[in-house]
């Protein structure tokens, strides 16, 4: 569960770490009429999401009439595809100097892990990539319950031989870093992230952002902490701030979508691997077939077959809904493969089989990208499917000459899957399923 900054803040506050004043959170204009404000004011959209500053989510407001502008445009504003429905109202704090630090989960050891740099306010992802001497990183591999003060210690040498003019606050630097683990700890949190904390020109420490995921399994743990900042306890709030863009495109278009690989939008490709998107029947087959692929990727194929992504389409998607899901993966640049399955249940393989030959068409229409497909399919309205497969392929050759579709159980899903590897793998070599023009 994540939480919106205005509630982070709060349980910042209960661990005595200093915030910007808080004015308010507010849904409309007329809600400032209520309110005596003293300006300047920062002013924020509450969203759930990352890149709010770039997409025009948090302004200065040196007047009320001002503040009331900026506060309507931001409400019609949405951003990376979700609505702004409440605006956080703060004082501004003069800043002296800008420093990162957040306490996180690594999520391959599960080790937590103190991340600070010198280099606050900025995108920190970036530092690291060009500047990685920037970058203060330590792994905690006992779960201690609080910071071991040689690590705090640590981190604060690291800061003040980066900048010399935080010496003036170093030990508030130390009490801060201490403050946040606990908070982390505490709440049993996933990340603690405040990016900017700053150091103001009268030697302040302020956390003028805040960012705080709750593990979803200890949320039950943590109903007094939630009610204290009126959070209702059984409520969902899912944590979109690390979504992709493929990813946000399918939270649009209304199904599950998981990508499995780092920054996909700037992804390095392995030319001597096989990245292998799936578009499976349900969510536990989902999951299954990211296993079947690695598995039959390492078994015969040196382990250089990788499995891209999660998706899910529900039960019973319309036709439309099932080509975006192929359209999506066509789309995403790892992409060199699609398996796919469809166990007729609740979904019909009839609408199944349209909505993959829709996205085909389309596509070869508009000369977009192709990547062959691999798959099969058995169960619900397997005949209607069946025909209309063997009709579209007669009727329309070109669009599905790399359309690979088993009808029925002849043949098990692992050899389905080993047969379009192989293929893959060939097409991959002699640069089959490029851009259509």
């Amino acid at each position: 569960m994540r939480l919106y900054e205005h509630e982070a803040k709060q349980i910042f506050s209960q661990y005595d770490i200093q915030i910007p004043k808080q004015i308010a959170v507010i849904e409309k204009i007329e809600d400032l009429e209520e309110l005596s404000i003293d300006f300047p004011i920062m002013i924020k959209a509450m969203v759930l999401i990352g890149g709010r500053g770039k997409a025009g989510g948090i302004k200065k407001a040196e007047t009320i009439e001002e503040a009331k502008q900026i506060i309507k445009e931001m409400l019609e504003l949405t951003i990376h595809g979700y609505p702004i429905e409440k605006i956080l109202l703060e004082k501004t704090v003069t800043i002296a100097n800008e420093i990162y630090l957040a306490i996180t989960t690594d999520p391959a050891t599960f080790d937590i892990v103190l991340v600070t740099s010198a280099k606050g306010g900025i995108d920190i992802e970036e530092v690291a990539k060009t500047e990685p001497e920037e970058i203060f990183k330590k792994f905690l591999k006992h779960n201690e319950k609080s910071l071991p003060s040689e690590i705090g210690k640590e981190a604060v040498e690291f800061l003040l031989r980066k900048n010399q003019e935080l010496k003036s606050v170093t030990e508030k630097l130390q009490r801060t870093i201490d403050r946040l683990y606990s908070a982390f700890q505490g709440a049993e949190a996933k990340i603690c992230e405040i990016n900017p904390l700053i150091v103001t020109k009268d030697n302040e420490i302020i956390a003028a952002d805040a960012k705080f995921v709750i593990d979803d399994n200890s949320l039950y743990r943590q109903t007094p902490l939630l009610k204290s900042i009126e959070i209702n306890p059984e409520s969902k709030r899912h944590d979109v701030s690390e979504q992709t863009q493929y990813e946000a495109k399918a939270y649009q278009i209304g199904f599950p979508f998981l990508d499995l690989l780092a920054n996909p939008e700037n992804f390095k490709k392995d030319e001597e691997k096989l990245y292998v998107g799936l578009v499976p029947g349900g969510a536990g087959y989902g999951i299954f077939s990211i296993d079947e692929i690695v598995n039959v990727g390492n078994r015969y194929f040196d382990g250089k077959v990788v499995p891209i992504n999660f998706m899910d389409s529900g039960g019973g998607p319309s036709i439309s809904k099932v080509a975006d899901m192929f359209h999506l993966l066509m789309d995403h640049p790892a992409t060199d493969l699609i398996i796919t399955s469809r166990f007729g249940g609740i979904s019909s393989c009839d609408v199944f089989i349209q909505g993959l030959i829709m996205s085909l068409r389309d596509r070869f229409i508009a000369k977009k990208r192709m990547i062959p497909v691999f798959g099969r399919m058995v169960g619900t309205d397997l005949a209607a499917a069946k025909a209309f497969l063997e009709k579209a392929k007669r009727e329309t050759p070109d669009p599905l000459e790399d359309l690979h579709i088993v009808v029925g159980n002849q043949k098990i899903m692992a050899d389905v899957i080993k047969d379009g590897i192989e293929y893959g793998f060939k097409a991959k070599k002699q640069n089959i399923g490029l851009e259509g023009d």
